[in-house]
């Protein structure tokens, strides 16, 4: 069993950058893949970043790809979204997932399904 707790969030302008972090506790966090997931008020939670246990494979979202960095330190249990070139369409709740496995099957980071453990959600806006 695993918790989850984001933070990081925060209000700012259009181009600015923010940096959030997962914290998680309980049971064997380092073995897990972890994602990042957002949602705004009316729309689905959608896909934003995933990374391996391992680090050696990261993927994104198009609409994140060259402004967001993904990446985690599994002696820290945390994993980590770096948030650069901010859009007012970035603005949403930011939730942390943890994968059902190590690492990424058949293009599943995609995919709500496939996690096991989401945090409480850290809210980012950003201001045009």
């Amino acid at each position: 069993q695993v918790q989850l707790v984001e933070s990081g969030g925060g209000l700012v302008q259009a181009g600015g950058s923010l940096r959030l972090s997962c914290a998680a506790s309980g049971r064997t966090f380092s073995r897990y893949a972890m994602g990042w997931f957002r949602q705004a008020p009316g729309k689905e939670r959608d896909f934003v970043a995933a990374i391996t246990w391992s680090s050696d494979s990261t993927y994104y979202a198009d609409s994140v790809k060259g402004r967001f960095t993904i990446s985690r330190d599994n002696a820290k249990n945390t994993v980590y979204l770096q948030m650069n070139s901010l859009k007012p369409a970035d603005t949403a709740v930011y939730y942390c997932a943890a994968h059902n496995s190590y690492q990424f099957y058949s293009g599943n980071y995609y995919d709500l399904a496939s996690y096991n453990y989401w945090g409480q959600g850290t809210q980012v806006t950003v201001s045009s």
